[in-house]
Order: C-alpha cells, then structure tokens, then sequence
C-alpha cells in the first residue's frame, strides 16, 4: 500500500514557476515508478510527465516540454514536479500517482496506476 500527498500548488502569474512535491508513504515506493497527470474543468485526467523507479528514464507530454521537470528523491520518498514558463493553459489540478508494475519503464496511462494523490490546484493567471 501507497499513499501520497501532493503539496506546492496555488495562484502564479503567466510565466512564472511553481514546484509540487509529492511525499509518499509504504515500503515499496523506491521501486516504483510514479507519474503526474492533471485535469481541467470539464476535460478529461491527462498525462503530464512520469518517472521510473531509478530517475534514469523520463517522459513528458508534449505541451509541456522544455517547461515541466520530473524528478524524484528515494532517499525522501519524495517525487517532484518543477514547473516553469506556466501558461493559463496550466491550470488544473495535478495528480501524482504511483504504479505497482515492476521493470525500468515508466507509464503514461492512467490505467497504469495504482495509488492517487488527493491533488493539489494550480492556477495560472494571465
């Protein structure tokens, strides 16, 4: 079992930055890879970046690359989203998420997931 518990979200201006921090709980969270999605109003819970166990693989979608970073420290159970250049477009709730598949790879589906954040908001004004 695996919870987690997004943090860092709020109200910035367009082009500014935010981090979320996703801490996570359960013995088994440094073999897992994680991931972040978001929704919108309306739309749809949507990919935005994941992470295998290691660090060493990373995929995001593509309206955020070159602006989202993925990261993740096991020593802190701890998984990262920096996010920079924030456009409107951003604005959503952000999910972390974890999945219980083993292997190196990382997932993109929501169907790939096993454990969810409460998610956190982040608003971006123009």
């Amino acid at each position: 079992q695996v919870q987690l518990a997004e943090s860092g979200g709020g109200l910035v201006q367009a082009g500014g930055s935010l981090r979320l921090s996703c801490a996570a709980s359960g013995r088994t969270f440094i073999t897992n890879p994680m991931g972040w999605f978001r929704q919108a109003p309306g739309k749809e819970r949507e990919f935005v970046a994941a992470i295998n166990w290691s660090g060493g693989l990373r995929s995001y979608a593509d309206s955020v690359k070159g602006r989202l970073t993925i990261s993740r420290d096991n020593a802190k159970n701890t998984v990262y989203l920096q996010m920079d250049s924030l456009k409107p477009e951003d604005t959503a709730v952000y999910y972390c998420a974890s999945s219980s598949r083993s292997g190196s790879n990382y997932y993109a589906g929501t169907y790939e997931y096993d454990y969810w954040g409460q998610g956190t908001q982040v608003t971006v004004s123009s």
